[in-house]
């Protein structure tokens, strides 16, 4: 049931009206521990700028990036790509070296687990094979999807995504059905229970609503945390960065007084705890390069969203849009002709200086239940891979559309290994610079999340007005 926007967020408490963020940013700079974010997908980059991305997870790669002495830096794990028992055996490899490296370097750190807004991914599996490869014995997991930038927010313990001016319970929308993470709760309480597979009953859940946030302060919520015992999890209500701010002063007062929380959060998240300020747009001019070669998209995406962005950039530009059938890329016989046919033909419109799309057919194909979705997934994904790795012309601009997408891309495509994040082109698009070591260097690379962005969006980016 859609209810309006504005009507919503009319009706709720005035926001507290001190900000906090200079504060935050006081105590996160007195605080020697690095703040580690894992994300199971690249798009967790979308509200932060001047820091790092790890695409791998050694301990030595570990060890470096600490004793670079930087506060925050992002592990991205892709995760979300993988069946439940590979996604809990690398939450416990990460979460060992994590700690292997933090005793080696004695820099202590502070582990965020970024997912999606939109309640996709593995939940609470992930949390919990991360808690126990920590040895760190957690008084509560805070939920947090709040994600302002791509129009979530939790009111009354309901998480909504915004669409077309309209909030819509997330549990009716396209997200939910998702062959993979789908779900039919949109009370954060329900769906901790559902994903729970029932071992967590709604009344166990505890909750931060916006009362707590808007009229009783840091305090307040300071008191709520460190109430919460053995790994108890709550639910954190948010419409308003603000909402957010007070939440992290209060979470940090707790922690000041020894409580210990696992945090699975969206984007929005992220920025306050690390005491980040807001930022404007990066310009197109900021991703300019001498190279006389288009840009080069590649979309794998299938959400409602990515197709309506590609149909209006084709109908709106002179992009060349090159078409992959996904049903070649899943038969063995088909597969490696139709890679090499979309190579070659992304090749010569690049040379010829032309803007160029990779998109795959936009019928959604799925599998015989969640396992088989996702090794379809792979396939198509790893197809992607391949045609990038055969491209051999550096685009001015790399544009990577969906969340296993970009990392697959980022990784195995551009084999990038350390990234610096620049900023957002878009609302929640990030942009990062490729690493030296990367087929690439400096190549600006845009991560664009699938379920961000309004029709006109891929047009914006590369036809800027």
């Amino acid at each position: 049931m859609a209810v309006s926007k504005a009507d919503l967020l009319a009706g709720l408490s005035p926001e507290w009206p001190h900000d906090l963020l200079p504060s935050i940013r006081e105590q996160v700079q007195a605080d020697r521990r690095t703040i580690v974010v894992l994300d199971d997908d690249p798009t967790g980059t979308q509200t932060v700028y001047d820091l790092p991305v790890l695409t791998e997870w050694s301990v030595p790669a570990l060890v470096d990036e600490l004793r670079r002495d930087l506060p925050t830096f992002y592990v991205l794990t892709n995760s979300r790509s993988l069946p439940e028992a590979e996604a809990i055996a690398l939450a416990h490899q990460i979460g060992r070296n994590l700690r292997a490296a933090s005793l080696l370097t004695g820099r202590d750190v502070t582990v965020i687990s970024r997912s999606d807004s939109t309640l996709r991914g593995h939940y609470p599996a992930e949390t919990d094979a991360l808690a126990e490869a920590l040895q760190t014995r957690f008084d509560g997991c805070l939920i947090i999807p709040f994600f302002l930038e791509g129009g979530r927010c939790t009111i009354d313990n309901v998480h909504y995504v915004e669409q077309e001016g309209a909030l819509i319970p997330a549990g009716e929308t396209a997200y939910a059905r998702d062959p993979v993470f789908g779900y039919r709760a949109s009370d954060l309480r329900e769906w901790v229970a559902e994903k729970s597979g029932g071992r967590i009953e709604p009344s166990d859940v505890a909750v931060i609503s916006l009362a707590d946030l808007r009229e009783g302060g840091p305090s307040i919520i300071r008191d709520r945390l460190r109430a919460l015992r053995a790994g108890q999890v709550c639910v954190v209500n948010a419409a308003s960065d603000r909402d957010i701010e007070v939440l992290v002063a209060g979470l940090l007062g707790a922690e000041a007084q020894g409580g210990r929380y696992m945090c699975r959060t969206a984007a929005s998240f992220v920025r306050v705890r690390i005491g980040l300020p807001p930022r404007d747009l990066l310009r197109s001019a900021d991703l300019a390069t001498s190279d006389h070669a288009g840009a080069l998209i590649v979309a794998g995406s299938f959400v409602p969203t990515t197709t309506a962005q590609l149909d209006h950039l084709m109908r709106h530009t002179a992009i060349t849009a090159i078409e992959i059938a996904v049903g070649a890329l899943l038969d063995d016989q088909s597969q490696m002709y139709e890679i090499m046919r979309v190579a070659d033909q992304a090749r010569r419109a690049l040379s010829a200086g032309n803007d160029t799309l990779i998109y795959t057919s936009r019928d959604l194909v799925r599998g015989e239940g969640g396992a088989h979705s996702l090794a379809i997934g792979a396939r198509i994904s790893d197809s992607l891979v391949q045609i990038v790795q055969r491209i051999d012309i550096r685009p001015r601009l790399m544009v990577a559309k969906g969340g296993i997408t970009s990392s697959d891309i980022a990784r195995h495509g551009l084999n990038i290994r350390r990234a610096w994040v620049l900023g957002q082109i878009l609302p929640g698009v990030p942009v990062w610079r490729a690493g030296d070591e990367s087929r690439f260097p400096g190549l600006p690379v845009v991560i664009f999340p699938g379920n961000v962005g309004l029709a006109d969006a891929l047009t914006r980016l590369i036809a800027p007005a």
